[in-house]
C-alpha cells in the first residue's frame, strides 16, 4: 500500500489591503482542498506585502496574536475541507516584541502549535532584524493528521542545522514558507539565473541529507524594489524535483508525496547512520580560529 499525502503550495502575489490577502488565500486553500491536497501551505507573511524592504514604524500595525483572528478563519476553513494549513504570520507577542511565526493546523480544525523562525535576515530590501526577534520555540515537528511536518521559514532554508535537527525530530516533510526575490536593479540575467539556482540547490541538498520530501511555497510578483521570483517547488528525498511553480504569476502546485520513499531513500543512502555525532562538538562554536 502507497502512504501518500498531497500537498499542495499556494504561490500568490500580495496585495495592498491585509484582508485582500486573506481572502484570496481562503479562496486558494478552498480550490486546493477540491484538487485533493491534504497539507496546504502559504508562502511568508502571507497577510501583507513584503513590508521589511525598509524600517518603518507602521507596519507593525499589522500584527496579530498567533493563535488570533487569521488562525480563527483558518482553522474553521481546516475545519470544513478536513485539510492541514501552515500559516506564516506576523506575530505581537507582547508590546514592542514581534515575531515571524508559522502556524500549524490539523485537519479537524484544532491548532496544533506554532514555529517562530530562528534565522533572522538583515540585508538591503530585508531588514528582517528590525521587525522581528529570534524565534525561541526551538526546532518543532507537528503530527498532523496526514504526516509529520517540519515548518522553516525562508532564510532557515539555507542552514543545513536546522533542517538536519528538524528531520531529526520526525519530520517526513519540511515546509518552507518564503519571500525571496530579486532587487529591480540587478538586470543581469546570469546572476538572477545563478541566485535561483543557488536557492534550489540548497534546498534539494536538504532532502538529500536527510531523507525527506522539501516543499518551498514562495511569493510572485513586483513589490516596490523587489521581483519575487516564484518557482514554489517539491522535492523527493533524493532532490528529485516532483513539482515546480512558474515564474511570473500565482499559482496552486500540488505534488503527491509517497512517505514510504523516505526508507527506501535512507535505507540505500544510509547518511543518518554514519553520522560520526561524537565529531560535530566543534559546531556549536560560531568559527574555528
Amino acid at each position: 500500500m502507497s502512504d501518500s499525502v498531497r500537498i499542495a503550495l499556494v504561490q500568490m502575489s500580495g496585495e495592498r489591503e491585509p484582508g485582500a490577502n486573506l481572502n484570496k488565500a481562503c479562496a486558494r486553500i478552498t480550490e486546493a482542498a477540491a484538487g485533493g491536497a491534504k497539507i496546504i501551505c502559504l508562502q511568508e507573511l502571507f497577510t501583507t506585502r513584503y513590508f521589511c524592504q525598509t524600517e518603518e514604524y507602521e507596519p507593525f500595525g499589522h500584527a496579530e496574536t498567533v493563535p488570533g483572528p487569521t488562525t480563527g478563519v483558518l482553522q474553521q476553513l481546516a475545519a470544513e475541507h478536513e485539510v492541514v494549513i501552515v500559516a506564516s504570520l506576523f506575530e505581537k507577542r507582547a508590546k514592542g516584541l514581534y515575531h515571524n511565526t508559522a502556524a500549524v493546523i490539523d485537519a479537524d480544525g484544532s491548532f496544533m502549535g506554532k514555529y517562530r523562525k530562528m534565522h533572522i535576515p538583515d540585508d538591503p530590501g530585508f531588514y528582517e532584524k528590525f521587525y522581528f526577534t529570534p524565534g525561541d520555540l526551538g526546532y518543532r515537528v507537528f503530527n498532523t493528521r496526514y504526516a509529520a511536518i517540519g515548518v522553516l521559514i525562508c532564510w532557515d532554508q539555507w542552514f543545513p542545522e536546522a533542517a538536519r535537527l528538524t528531520a531529526l525530530m520526525g519530520a517526513e516533510i519540511l515546509f518552507y514558507p518564503t519571500a525571496i526575490g530579486w532587487a529591480m536593479s540587478e538586470t543581469s540575467d546570469e546572476v538572477r539565473s545563478s541566485q535561483l539556482d543557488a536557492w534550489k540547490t540548497i534546498q534539494r541538498s536538504h532532502a538529500i541529507a536527510n531523507g525527506v520530501y522539501v516543499a518551498v511555497a514562495n511569493r510572485v510578483g513586483t513589490e516596490d524594489k523587489l521581483r519575487f521570483w516564484g518557482n514554489s517547488f517539491v522535492s523527493d528525498p533524493f532532490g528529485n524535483v516532483t513539482a515546480s511553480a512558474i515564474e511570473s504569476g500565482e499559482e496552486i502546485l500540488f505534488s503527491d508525496c509517497d512517505l514510504e520513499n523516505i526508507g527506501f531513500y535512507r535505507s540505500h543512502w544510509p547518511f543518518l547512520r554514519d553520522r560520526r555525532i561524537d565529531t560535530y562538538g566543534e559546531l556549536r562554536r560560531r568559527f574555528i580560529d
